[in-house]
C-alpha cells in the first residue's frame, strides 16, 4: 500500500542516544512530525480535528529495522490504514534511501477534551480522509 503524505525529515542531536545513533522514543516523534504534516493538509491539526474534538493516542506500535545516525536524511510516510465510528488508524514507514530504519502504526481517537469523553470522527474529517485515502471503506 502507498503512503499519502511524505515529510522529509533530518535526524538531529536531539535524537541520538547514548549508543550513538536514533534512541527508539526519538521514532514516535518522527511519527508525530509526519502525522501533523498530513492533518494540515486536511485543514486540521491533534488538537482541533471539527466539532471540538481533538485527537488522543491510546496506543502506538513500531519496528525498529535499522540504525539511523546524525544528520541521516530520511523520507516518513503516513497514510490511515483504518476508519472506525471514533477515530482510525495511521501506518508508518522510515526511508532512508531505499532502506526502511522503521515502521509502525498509531491508533487515534477522537476526544472532546472539555466533556472528557470519546466523540465520533467528525464528517469533514471522515470526508477528507476518504478523499485521500480512496482504498478505506467508511466505518
Amino acid at each position: 500500500m502507498s503512503y499519502t503524505f511524505w515529510l522529509p525529515y533530518t535526524v538531529r542531536c536531539s535524537h541520538i542516544n547514548y549508543a550513538g545513533h536514533v534512541g527508539n522514543a526519538a521514532v514516535l516523534d518522527f511519527f508525530q512530525d509526519a502525522r501533523i504534516g498530513y492533518l494540515q493538509q486536511l485543514g486540521c491539526s491533534e488538537l482541533d480535528v471539527g466539532d471540538g474534538c481533538g485527537l488522543i493516542l491510546p496506543q502506538a506500535q513500531v519496528s525498529y529495522k535499522a540504525q539511523m545516525f546524525l544528520q541521516d536524511e530520511l523520507y516518513i510516510g503516513v497514510r490511515v490504514a483504518s476508519l472506525t465510528r471514533t477515530g482510525f488508524s495511521m501506518a508508518y514507514t522510515v526511508l532512508r534511501g531505499s532502506t526502511e530504519t522503521a515502521a509502525g502504526q498509531t491508533d487515534l481517537l477522537c476526544f472532546d477534551y472539555q466533556a472528557q469523553r470519546l466523540r465520533r470522527l467528525p464528517a469533514a474529517l471522515k470526508q477528507g480522509v476518504l478523499a485521500l485515502e480512496p482504498h478505506l471503506a467508511e466505518p
